[in-house]
């Protein structure tokens, strides 16, 4: 997130919560599409991590970002740490490990999204190539330890940093050595919110498995297809997860709310100032729980929307859908990550489609579906088959999509263009870790460093 926010409204209570999520709700012809998309800064002469200060660092290439681009300028105590379309409304900002983001701004199709992720990355070099700085598009630092990692001046993250390892065992691994790439969506009303955040559920190990892009630690095979994946297993998990709740009769926005409130949160912002807040509940701090800590002591709408965004269930609701399963990757996955889910979501067949295709799973079968996937990929076995077989109906549901929405390019082609990368891998039957994996037994011969090469923007 580029930006908390500080909206000032009062709040009243459980019921006005759930409306600020439902006045997200829009007509068809009106849904957009957000793509954001995380990357490891390192220097190409001896692939270091990049650190925030100096000449060469995070700071220097966000500045001169900020020349080229003209943005806004984020900081956090005198410190730059992103940049504000305030057009377009797309962000740059920076992950607690420096993992370099583009927040893209909401689109009409992938089209668009495809033309802004190449204009960032052209952009980006821009500015890193003389500071001799490449980017890695994976889902986990391949190479580094967790000690080699710079630490970001962002306030936000020294309370998660601190709050971490109270939690689960895997957070501070989350936070500074994993990178993703994720889209937003939106919804028409309360009824395709909940359609579209169940199969969005049901699917979203499928799509960790179709972008399954993780598999070293330290310069070796970690085990996984997906480690990324695995972490989040062990982060926090009173606000991660496939929170299975949404599969039940009464799930709406007023449920998703009840959930988040009885969430610990982990700041309350006023003015530039953070104040720590792990040990309060929003609902607790509705009920007056920090009137003796705060200047002003009850909750804002900019308090819900901060809370909101340090949530990180498999499928996040704000006043849209993000789909969160995806490891980071390179350019043309990017584009592909957005594609599936739109064509998947966005056309009220297609949708309806892939809630027959999963409305029959179990709890039991989603759960191990999330918890086997990071290790096996697209090798996980399903009821007959595999989560391939799975990835394969995917697939053709969103390429049907994609189809009838006929948003053409300049060359006359519809979206399924951008499904290309996925379509290679599934016609191998291997995720981009399998592939990676062949290449360090193989052409690699077992040197992970070429992954640097093989993966740089």
């Amino acid at each position: 997130m580029a930006r908390d926010t500080i909206d000032t409204t009062p709040i009243t209570g459980v019921r006005e919560l759930a409306d600020h999520l439902a006045s997200g709700s829009k007509p068809e012809d009106q849904f957009r599409l957000g793509t954001e998309h995380e990357k490891f800064a390192f220097y190409k002469a001896d692939l270091s991590p990049v650190p925030y200060a100096g000449p060469r660092g995070i700071e220097t290439l966000l500045t001169g970002m900020e020349g080229l681009l003209g943005w806004e300028r984020i900081t956090d105590k005198g410190h730059i740490i992103g940049l504000a379309d305030p057009v377009a409304g797309g962000a740059i900002s920076i992950e607690p490990g420096g993992q370099f983001e583009l927040s893209g701004a909401p689109l009409d199709n992938l089209h668009q999204t495809c033309r802004e992720t190449n204009a960032h990355l052209a952009q980006v070099n821009e500015i890193a190539e003389p500071l001799g700085i490449g980017f890695l598009g994976l889902g986990f630092t391949p190479t580094w330890s967790r000690a080699d990692i710079p630490v970001m001046p962002k306030s936000r993250y020294a309370i998660m940093s601190g709050y971490m390892p109270k939690v689960g065992t895997l957070g501070l691994d989350m936070m500074y050595r994993t990178s993703t790439i994720q889209v937003n969506l939106d919804f028409a009303d309360e009824a395709d919110m909940v359609k579209k955040m169940r199969v969005s559920l049901a699917l979203q190990p499928v799509a960790t498995a179709i972008f399954a892009n993780s598999p070293f630690t330290e310069g070796k095979p970690n085990g996984f297809k997906s480690f990324r994946a695995e972490i989040w297993k062990d982060t926090d998990n009173a606000r991660s997860g496939p929170i299975p709740f949404a599969f039940h009769e009464d799930f709406g926005f007023e449920a998703y709310v009840n959930w988040a409130i009885d969430v610990p949160m982990y700041f309350v912002k006023r003015g530039d100032t953070y104040f720590e807040a792990t040990t309060t509940t929003f609902r607790q701090f509705m009920n007056g729980a920090l009137k003796d800590q705060l200047p002003d002591g009850l909750p804002t709408i900019g308090d819900w929307n901060n809370h909101l965004s340090t949530l990180f269930p498999d499928v996040r609701l704000k006043k849209y859908l993000e789909m969160r399963g995806a490891d980071g990757g390179p350019w043309r996955r990017i584009c592909a990550l957005p594609a599936l889910w739109v064509g998947l979501l966005y056309d009220a067949g297609i949708l309806e489609d892939a809630w027959q295709l999963v409305k029959g799973w179990t709890e039991a079968e989603r759960l191990a579906l999330r918890n086997d996937v990071p290790i096996h990929g697209l090798q996980t076995p399903f009821r007959s088959g595999t989560v391939l077989d799975l990835a394969r109906e995917m697939l053709s549901l969103s390429r049907e999509g994609l189809k009838r929405r006929a948003r053409l390019n300049d060359g006359g082609q519809d979206e399924r263009v951008h499904l290309a990368s996925i379509e290679e891998c599934l016609a191998l039957g291997k995720s981009p870790a399998d592939l990676m994996l062949d290449r360090y037994h193989g052409v690699w011969g077992g040197d992970v460093t070429r992954a640097y090469q093989d993966y740089a923007y």
